[in-house]
């Protein structure tokens, strides 16, 4: 069964996934970019201006006229925006603030209490004018601040777009993702068997996925009608057939009840027995076209396994003692309900006792075993003969397929193709394995619902 994809994984949400992520990071890059050059403008625009500044100062005709100029600007002026200074050559102070030195470096401290530097970044131009030292400096919390503005950009725009992206991408492929779950649905029940299993796309569809499905659509339709008319045929040539076999069997009773020579009564009799094997091989292969047509289902009910082994191993013990071998059974629950029918499971049975009497030496162990694993109800029947190599398992299932060293034994080569259908029909699963000697026959039907 091919398991239940993670949305994450599939092709159209990975597909969205890296077409936003794509678009973030060339959201940002771009952002950064513009918040990179608007920083430089805005340090550039800000040098500008302090040059301009001092110029003005400097146009100041004497030491008094600066210290006046410096003193009436300051008092207009907030020093967490601009800081003005000017100290002259005998050692007063004009302006809002002074530049001062501490253990780091110079620092910018208001007048009213030198000690406490005035916080911030600040961009300053420092000159001598009249022996006296003049400093302007401008705050750079404007551009501090434009951070902050392209953060926020970032948050309102880019998020939101991001969101509704990814909301988009997902929606999108949410219903990509249910139209491929579609195909692989219809792919697992064709690869099961079930040949009429359609994909059936709407025009709601992506176009890729509409021409997939067709195609799986019509491919599935050619194999169906293909194994139908393969299966007519087979069915027609076997009732065909059937009659004039039967005709010559009859005849050849009746010749055998002459007077006839010991040599031509044992002619008669090999005749006889060709005749019962091309009659068997008929029956077998209109019973498997009739199962594989479905029709037996409508007979299935509840039904008990216990007993039917039981019942079984009672039938074929005689016969196992007849030719040397060994019956044993090892049921392991008081009660094995499955849904099925009777006679067909009870083919089952029979065909794999009868395989393991034909095809194991003298003196073998057969086993006919029944337990519940989990929700499954495993039928075995193992012996300990020569097995069946592990690269003839799956042939060994094909119709008229046999071993070669089969060959010189009774026997049409359909018995496990058989086997193989009913357990299909009953939708169980039929494995071979290494009995270690010998060969392990499984076939697991689904526990039947209602377990006492």
């Amino acid at each position: 069964m091919i398991g239940r994809p993670r949305l994450i994984n599939a092709s159209p949400v990975r597909l969205a996934l890296g077409l936003v992520a794509l678009f973030a990071v060339v959201s940002v890059v771009s952002l950064a970019a513009s918040y990179t050059a608007t920083s430089r403008a805005l340090d550039m625009q800000m040098r500008q201006q302090l040059r301009q500044d001092l110029a003005g100062f400097r146009a100041a005709p004497s030491s008094t006229a600066l210290a006046a100029l410096v003193a009436a600007e300051a008092r207009a002026t907030d020093p967490n925006r601009v800081v003005l200074s000017y100290v002259t050559a005998d050692g007063r102070h004009y302006g809002n603030g002074r530049l001062a030195r501490d253990e780091e470096g110079y620092v910018l401290t208001t007048l009213e209490n030198p000690e406490t530097p005035i916080q911030g970044e600040y961009l300053a131009l420092t000159t001598r004018e009249y022996r006296g030292l003049l400093t302007v400096a401008r705050s750079r919390a404007e551009i501090d601040q434009l951070w902050s503005v392209y953060r926020t950009i970032g948050l309102l725009s880019l998020l939101p777009t991001l969101m509704i992206a990814l909301g988009a991408g997902l929606v999108m492929a949410r219903r990509s993702a249910r139209q491929v779950s579609a195909v692989r649905r219809t792919l697992g029940a064709l690869t099961s068997g079930d040949l009429s299993a359609r994909v059936r796309p709407t025009e709601t569809w992506s176009d890729d996925l509409r021409r997939i499905g067709d195609g799986i659509d019509r491919m599935a339709a050619a194999q169906e009608t293909a194994r139908e008319a393969l299966r007519q045929v087979s069915s027609d040539v076997a009732h065909d057939l059937k009659t004039p076999i039967q005709r010559i069997s009859v005849r050849l009773d009746e010749l055998g009840r002459t007077d006839l020579n010991p040599e031509a009564q044992t002619l008669v009799d090999q005749a006889q027995a060709d005749v019962a094997s091309v009659v068997s091989v008929f029956q077998a292969l209109l019973q498997i076209a009739q199962i594989e047509g479905g029709s037996p289902k409508a007979r299935f009910g509840p039904l008990d396994l216990v007993p039917l082994v039981e019942t079984f191993a009672e039938l074929y013990e005689p016969a196992a003692q007849q030719t040397d071998r060994s019956l044993n059974t090892q049921v392991a629950c008081d009660t094995a309900p499955v849904v099925g029918d009777r006679d067909l499971i009870g083919q089952i049975l029979a065909n794999l006792i009868e395989n393991a009497l034909r095809h194991t030496p003298r003196g073998s162990q057969i086993t006919l075993g029944l337990r519940i694993d989990g929700a499954r109800v495993m039928l075995e029947v193992s012996d300990n003969g020569p097995g069946i190599p592990a690269t003839e398992r799956d042939k060994v299932l094909r119709r008229l397929y046999r071993l070669d060293r089969s060959r010189t034994t009774p026997g049409s080569g359909l018995g496990l193709s058989l086997v193989s259908v009913i357990a299909e029909l009953h939708d169980a699963s039929l494995t071979l394995d290494d009995n270690v000697p010998g060969l392990r026959v499984s076939v697991a039907f689904q526990l039947a619902s209602g377990r006492p």
